[in-house]
């Protein structure tokens, strides 16, 4: 279980860099590279923005969860 929860933890921590890396921020950044910098000049956030954004919270959450339920495991 111990080993499960540890492949998961690490496949999770490498989507959530990913995933990371593709927003955009203050300069420019990887989402440039998919057109991320295009739609951000024509106005507010673009929906493909908003679903990134989504995506990485419930990744994020599916992370901890994963930390959490590790200790749990190592514990006990």
């Amino acid at each position: 279980m111990a080993l499960a929860l540890s492949i998961f933890l690490i496949i999770a921590s490498i989507v959530m860099i990913l995933l990371v890396l593709l927003h955009k921020g203050k300069g420019s950044g990887l989402s440039d590279l998919f057109g991320g910098g295009i739609s951000s000049n024509y106005g507010g956030s673009s929906v493909v923005e908003r679903n990134l954004d989504r995506i990485t919270i419930v990744v994020g959450g599916l992370w901890f969860a994963g930390v959490v339920g590790l200790s749990l495991v190592l514990k006990g």
